[in-house]
């Protein structure tokens, strides 16, 4: 028990304070980089600053998640996203350094309260854990769709990494509605949808 406590807490540590791993190229590294304003720039980053917290928020979801799910495939799922969001987590850390940016300072407290969250979720049992899983997914989706169109058309590099992410995304909503995942209420949705707007609208800036 106290070695299983030691590795998550590790994983913690890791997501929020250490560089990410990744095994596939992070997409458009060898795009050439647009000559961007220090306004389009600094632009660009915060973008891909609200991005990582998003990423940042899934590992700590996802972590919670496998804690407390009771089926093994449901667990496999888990650590299969939890894998792809830590790639994120490198791409988008590596593109706010190339952008002049900086991570939010405001990581641990996202981590903190997105793992606690992911633990309820796995406490209310595995369809409705896969559920909380996909209406995530379909919600950054829709988020990172909207990053699109708002980061500058000539950042390339910015625009091949949120694509990619939006792709990865997509697949794992699929793969938690194929295991079982139930739909949300409403109400569940609308208080999803009212977090992410104060995390992003925060992360933005700081």
């Amino acid at each position: 028990m106290l070695d299983h406590l030691i590795i998550e807490f590790d994983k913690a540590l890791r997501t929020v304070f250490a560089a990410a791993p990744t095994a596939r190229a992070r997409p458009g590294e060898h795009l050439p980089d647009a000559e961007l304003s220090p306004a389009e720039k600094r632009h660009a980053a915060a973008l891909m600053r609200v991005n990582h917290v998003g990423e940042v928020c899934a590992q700590a979801l996802y972590q919670g998640q496998a804690l407390t799910s009771r089926d093994p495939a449901t667990r496999e799922a888990l650590v299969q996203a939890a894998w792809e969001e830590t790639e994120h987590l490198n791409w988008t850390e590596k593109r706010i350094a190339e952008l002049g940016g900086r991570k939010s300072l405001l990581n641990p407290l996202w981590y903190a309260g997105s793992l606690a969250l992911g633990v309820f979720a796995g406490k209310c049992g595995d369809k409705w854990n896969l559920g909380f899983l996909a209406e995530t997914e379909r919600q950054v989706g829709a988020h990172l769709a909207d990053h699109l169109r708002r980061l500058p058309a000539a950042d390339e590099r910015s625009r091949a990494i949120v694509t990619q992410m939006a792709a990865d995304e997509a697949e794992h909503a699929e793969t938690a509605l194929r295991l079982g995942g139930a739909e949300l209420p409403t109400p569940v949705k609308q208080a999803m949808q009212l977090s992410s707007r104060l995390m992003t609208g925060t992360a933005y800036y700081v």
